[in-house]
C-alpha cells in the first residue's frame, strides 16, 4: 500500500489492495470491427492487390477511396495517406521546404514523434511550454520563443482539447510562419465549427491503434494546397505519383522523381479498414462526448478531482483520452498512486500525460548524433528548454482510455464509482 494511503480507513476497499474492483466485466472492444468494415477489408484482401505500388486490377485503389473520403470529411481537396502519423509529419515538413536548420515551435508536452520528425527533417525543434488550462501550446510562450530563425509552428491538438487556433493563426500571419496542425488525437474535433487540420497549411493525423480512427498503424496528411499535396505524394512514394487511368496490369504508380522520397505508403488492407471505420467515427465520437459530459458533471461533486476546461473556440471535442486533474494539494507520489488504483478499479491501464520532451527517455537526439547535422546538435538538445507547466500537468493529470466512453450509463457509473472510492480513500 502506498505511503499516501497509510492509515486511510477506506484504503482496504480499493482493488489495488485486495478490495472488490468497481468494474468486473469487459469494456466495449477497441478497435471495433463492424460488419461493413469487415466486408470492405475482405474485399481488399481478396482483390490480390495489397499495395498501391502494384498493378492495376480494374478497381480503384482503396487507398484512393479513403483519401477522397477523408479529404471530403474535412472539406479539403487533398489527402495523402501514410504508414503512420510520424510519416505524415515527415512528409509535411519535407514538402514545406523550410531552410535547413530553421526552427520549428513544438509543444513541450506531446508524443515524441512531434519533435523527432521535425529534427529528422533537418530542422530544430524549439520546445514551448503549454497553457496549463488547455494542455496545448501556450500562445504567449510561443511568441516569446520566436527568433529570426523560426519558420514554422507545429501545433498539437492534445489529449481532449483543441489549441488556440485564433492566436496561432494570428501569430503565424504576423511573422510569416508556416502552420502545421498535428491532429493525431483530434479526429473529428472542430474549432469554431470548422474541422481541425484545415486551418494550417497542412494537417496531419495518426491512425495507430489507440486513436479514435484506426487501422492498427497508419496516418495521413491533408491540405487545400495542390502544390504541397503533389510534393507530399512524391515524398511518401519514392518520388512516384498516381498513374492516370492505368489499364489492367499497368502500375498504379509511375515514376516522377521531382524530389527524393521514400516508401511511406499505406497498404490497401489498412486503407480499406479506415474507409469502413470512418463511416462510424462521428457516431462513436458523439457517444464519447455524452459519456464525457456525464463525467464532467460527476467530477464537480467528487472531492479532489476536476475536469479539463473546454477552451474558447473549441466547438466540438474529440476524446482521445478522458483527462481529469487531481487537486494541487496532492503530491506527485499520491497522484501516481491514484493512477495505479484507478487502473485496478477499472481493469485497464490509466496513464498520466506524456513526459515533457525536455525529460523524455524517448526523445534523445544526442544519443544518435550520426542522424543529425553536427552544427545543429547543440540547438536540438532538449535539456536546454524549461517546461514548468508541462511538468506540472504531467504530475497532476490522470487519463482514461477513450473506449471506456463508448458504453452506456452503467459503464459511466462504474467509472464514477471508481473515482468516488479513490477520493474517499485519500481523504480528499
Amino acid at each position: 500500500m502506498s505511503e499516501a494511503l497509510h492509515g486511510a480507513t477506506n484504503a482496504k476497499e480499493l482493488a489495488a489492495y485486495g478490495g472488490t474492483p468497481a468494474r468486473a466485466t469487459p469494456w466495449p472492444a477497441w478497435p471495433r470491427l463492424d460488419a461493413e468494415t469487415e466486408r470492405i477489408a475482405l474485399d481488399a484482401l481478396r482483390s490480390g492487390r495489397w499495395a498501391i505500388s502494384e498493378m492495376h486490377n480494374g478497381e480503384e485503389l482503396y487507398e484512393r477511396r479513403f483519401a477522397r473520403a477523408f479529404a471530403a470529411y474535412h472539406d479539403v481537396d487533398h489527402c495523402i495517406p501514410t504508414t503512420s502519423g510520424t510519416s505524415a509529419l515527415t512528409i509535411a515538413f519535407e514538402a514545406l521546404g523550410l531552410s535547413r536548420g530553421a526552427e520549428v515551435l513544438v509543444p513541450g508536452l506531446t508524443w515524441v514523434a512531434c519533435a523527432s520528425a521535425v529534427a529528422g527533417a533537418g530542422l530544430v525543434p524549439v520546445l514551448v511550454d503549454i497553457d496549463p488550462d488547455t494542455l496545448c501550446m501556450s500562445p504567449a510562450a510561443a511568441a516569446a520563443a520566436l527568433t529570426a530563425r523560426t519558420e514554422a509552428i507545429l501545433l498539437v491538438h492534445y489529449a481532449c482539447n483543441t489549441a488556440d487556433l485564433d492566436a496561432f493563426m494570428d501569430l503565424a500571419r504576423r511573422h510569416g510562419l508556416a502552420l502545421v496542425e498535428d491532429c493525431a488525437q483530434a479526429h473529428g474535433a472542430e474549432y469554431r465549427g470548422k474541422p481541425v487540420g484545415t486551418y494550417g497549411a497542412i494537417g496531419t493525423f495518426s491512425m495507430q491503434e489507440s486513436k479514435v480512427l484506426t487501422c492498427g498503424e497508419g496516418g495521413a496528411s491533408i491540405t487545400a494546397d495542390a502544390g504541397l499535396a503533389g510534393l507530399m505524394e512524391q515524398y511518401r512514394a519514392d518520388g512516384r505519383v498516381y498513374s492516370v487511368n492505368p489499364a489492367v496490369g499497368e502500375p498504379n504508380l509511375v515514376d516522377r522523381g521531382d524530389v527524393q522520397g521514400r516508401n511511406l505508403c499505406l497498404s490497401e488492407v489498412q486503407a480499406a479498414l479506415l474507409l469502413g471505420r470512418l463511416q462510424q467515427m462521428d457516431a462513436e465520437n458523439e457517444q464519447r462526448r455524452r459519456t464525457a459530459g456525464l463525467l464532467d458533471d460527476a467530477l464537480t461533486e467528487i472531492d479532489g478531482f476536476s475536469p479539463i476546461a473546454l477552451p474558447p473556440g473549441c466547438t466540438k471535442r474529440t476524446y482521445y483520452r478522458y483527462c481529469f486533474r487531481v487537486d494541487a494539494s496532492a503530491d506527485p507520489a499520491e497522484v501516481e498512486a491514484m493512477q495505479h488504483e484507478l487502473s485496478h478499479e477499472l481493469g485497464v491501464t490509466c496513464e498520466p500525460l506524456h513526459d515533457p520532451l525536455n525529460d523524455c527517455a524517448l526523445y534523445n537526439p544526442l544519443g544518435s548524433p550520426q542522424k543529425y547535422d553536427p552544427k545543429l546538435l547543440n540547438r536540438i538538445d532538449p535539456k536546454t528548454f524549461e517546461l514548468p507547466e508541462s511538468l506540472a500537468a504531467r504530475r497532476q493529470v490522470i487519463t482514461i482510455p477513450h473506449f471506456l466512453l463508448l458504453g452506456d450509463y452503467s459503464d459511466f457509473n462504474d467509472i464514477r464509482h471508481a473515482l468516488l472510492k479513490i477520493s474517499a480513500a485519500h481523504g480528499l
